[in-house]
């Protein structure tokens, strides 16, 4: 009985993860070329349209959680933690920004390119991969940044704040607890004012993609939740997640990327062992298909190598930076950036901001060195 429920999770996984590779090829929905067409040409409309995609997540989740479907107490990755490990959200955001624009783009770009025939991408997965496994599975990341970085980990707990909740830390300043309705009322504010923002611009209303990109990408974000934390979920989260077991209860997650590119190196290195078929592995292969398909139908398939060795180093960097960003900041554009934002996580905001200013910061040096 208990198998049904864990393939339950895969499975659906699996399937919205073609709808999200067919609709992200289409619309061409990209966190790295959005903040290019915002640096280089003052065109905000895919930023808008990123922007977008966390609100519309933001607010599915309000209303999941509101109902009581679905419990995010503790996620995967931890999104709402009162361990605010600030550092690791801010260097690592910085790193995954420079190494996505070195690599020409996130993971779910990188999946994207692959399902369309970039052999390059191929590559950055490949070493994002090995980097996201050595940082979750050896002692890599223990002596490389916890050693000096979790004695700055702020325990909000010991300030008399549960989590880092945007709301709930907000809510702790004014004095108001265990209150079911601040949390909506903050919640509401944030999504409304997105969302003025987006509509009024008219970059991000001349593209009808900008608008469908968005709300399939955060609708998207809403029923990854629902799958592995609504009802049906719920028993069978343990066995559909990371490759570690978590203790019962743990394990509610949506869509990342980083540490999957990890599990799914890992099962491919162990192929008859069926029980690595993770959520994550489901969701990155998942995107690659849709995204191949889409391309297929389309005849936008283009096999791509590398022009020179420069053009390979560069993508070796980029792949290096976002495996190891990505795990140390806890999640990449899309796992933090649109995931965890919908968790209103303090620190899903800070990666966000970091992975802007690291991706800004590459791009004007590296144009700057062409002028």
């Amino acid at each position: 009985m208990e198998s049904a429920p864990i393939w339950y999770v895969i499975l659906s996984g699996f399937s919205l993860a073609i709808i999200l590779g067919i609709i992200v090829h289409k619309t061409n929905f990209c966190t790295m070329c959005a903040i290019s067409d915002w640096v280089n040409m003052g065109d905000k409309g895919r930023m808008y349209a990123w922007l977008l995609a966390i609100a519309v997540a933001m607010f599915g989740v309000l209303l999941l959680e509101q109902f009581r479907i679905i419990n995010l107490s503790m996620t995967m990755p931890p999104y709402r933690t009162p361990g605010f490990a600030w550092l690791r959200y801010l260097l690592g955001g910085l790193m995954f920004g420079v190494g996505m624009t070195l690599a020409g783009g996130c993971v779910n770009k990188t999946l994207i390119r692959i399902g369309g025939g970039n052999m390059k991408s191929l590559f950055v997965l490949l070493v994002g991969g090995i980097m996201a496994f050595l940082m979750t599975k050896t002692d890599f990341y223990h002596y490389a940044f916890h050693i000096w970085m979790d004695p700055l980990t702020i325990n909000l707990q010991n300030y008399g704040i549960e989590n880092q909740q945007i709301s709930t830390m907000i809510g702790s300043v004014f004095g108001v607890e265990n209150s079911r309705w601040f949390h909506p009322m903050v919640a509401s504010l944030i999504i409304l004012t997105l969302l003025f923002f987006i509509f009024r611009s008219r970059d991000f209303r001349s593209r009808f993609d900008n608008l469908l990109g968005g709300v399939v990408v955060g609708l998207i974000v809403v029923a990854g939740w629902y799958v592995t934390a609504g009802w049906l979920g719920q028993s069978a989260v343990d066995a559909a997640n990371f490759m570690d077991s978590p203790p019962p209860g743990v394990g509610a997650m949506s869509f990342t990327f980083v540490n999957p590119m990890g599990e799914t190196l890992y099962y491919l290195a162990n192929p008859l062992e069926v029980s690595l078929i993770t959520f994550g592995v489901a969701i990155l292969v998942g995107v690659i298909v849709g995204s191949f398909l889409y391309g297929l139908f389309t005849g936008n398939l283009r096999l791509e190598w590398f022009a020179s060795t420069k053009d390979f180093l560069r993508y070796l960097v980029g792949g290096f930076l976002m495996g190891v960003g990505g795990v140390l900041a806890m999640g990449c554009t899309f796992g933090q950036g649109i995931t965890g934002f919908s968790t209103l996580a303090l620190g899903s905001l800070i990666a966000f901001v970091s992975f802007i200013i690291g991706s800004a910061l590459t791009m004007k040096f590296e144009y700057s060195r062409m002028a």
